[in-house]
């Protein structure tokens, strides 16, 4: 997946602390283009661009709890790293998710994790 911004290394950094996601191997700050390396599936492509987000992101990215963690929690921890709450659609059950921004102002959304999806049923 390829996220265009101002600032890729500092945006590819953010995410790299939300994900837990190594930089490729070769990356240096001032790089125009930064690549997270997942361990499975797709990698993020972080690449400079001149212009702003000016609209509502057609693809975002789910991110779900850590192991042992919960949604709100992890809710918590990614506004600490300077996620802005976007919408919250958290129900009282314990359904539901969060949409937040990062610090460029892409959507991203949290949801429960596996357990708490599991403990629900």
């Amino acid at each position: 997946m390829t996220i265009d911004c101002a600032r890729p290394y500092e945006l590819a950094d953010w995410w790299r602390q939300v994900t837990g996601w190594p930089f490729s191997e070769d990356t240096r700050p001032d790089d125009e283009e930064v690549m997270l390396e997942a361990p499975d599936g797709p990698h993020l492509l972080f690449i400079r661009v001149p212009e702003g987000k000016t609209v509502k992101n057609r693809l975002h990215l789910d991110v779900m709890a850590e192991p042992g963690g919960t949604r709100d929690e992890q809710v918590e921890r990614v506004i600490g790293l300077g996620a802005k709450m976007y919408e919250d659609h958290r129900q009282g059950d314990g359904s539901g998710w969060a949409t937040l921004l990062d610090p460029e102002g892409n959507e991203f959304c949290v949801c429960r994790s596996n357990a708490e999806r599991a403990a629900a049923n």
